[in-house]
């Protein structure tokens, strides 16, 4: 595993984490019957998260980068296993970015800051939803990638061992070639 990698796993698993944070509402607000204190407690949570110090918005930011910047450096090499296994898991991370982007960040400004005399509370109700589904997704298509990374390292392992025993056959069918020739080589002298 190397850098390239590492950047990619680190950024997934850090982003999981979050998501599984926000879970907890997302949960409650998507699988349970609506209730007032449902939708208080996850209108509450969004805008706590989305009044946090710009100095946190930046970092989320910055790894979504670097993940971002990690699946384009593995595509590079661009041999069979880059174009399956990271072309799919940078058009998964794409789309998760793009669920992020338009329906993330305009249904938490939604929920936290609706605009007055147009949004409702039944807005922002199904703002909250909305926010909770697209966290779901973003989770499943987050979980892809990681499944399509760890199945290039099995197909990478599983590559090297047949490379290895196909190479281990050839020596052992070479050595009794050579030991064949030598034997003729010594039965054609003694005649």
């Amino acid at each position: 595993m190397g850098y390239r990698q590492a950047a990619v796993l680190t950024s997934v698993s850090f982003f999981l984490g979050v998501l599984f944070i926000c879970l907890n509402v997302d949960y409650r607000v998507l699988f349970t019957p609506p209730s007032e204190r449902v939708v208080r407690d996850g209108i509450e949570f969004y805008t706590t998260f989305y009044n946090s110090p710009p100095a946190i918005k930046a970092l989320l930011h910055s790894i979504m980068g670097v993940g971002l910047l990690g699946l384009v450096g593995k595509l590079h090499k661009w041999d069979d296993s880059a174009m399956f296994f990271d072309g799919s898991s940078l058009a998964a991370y794409i789309f998760g970015l793009a669920v992020y982007l338009t329906v993330g960040i305009p249904a938490c400004r939604t929920v936290v800051d609706p605009v007055p005399g147009v949004d409702s509370a039944e807005d922002r109700v199904e703002a909250l939803r909305v926010l909770s589904a697209g966290n779901t997704i973003i989770i499943v298509l987050l979980g892809g990638v990681l499944a399509l990374q760890a199945g290039e390292q099995w197909a990478r392992r599983l590559e090297s061992k047949i490379l290895q025993e196909t190479s281990e056959e050839q020596k052992k069918t070479d050595a009794t070639a050579t030991a064949g020739a030598a034997a003729d080589a010594e039965s054609k002298k003694d005649k």
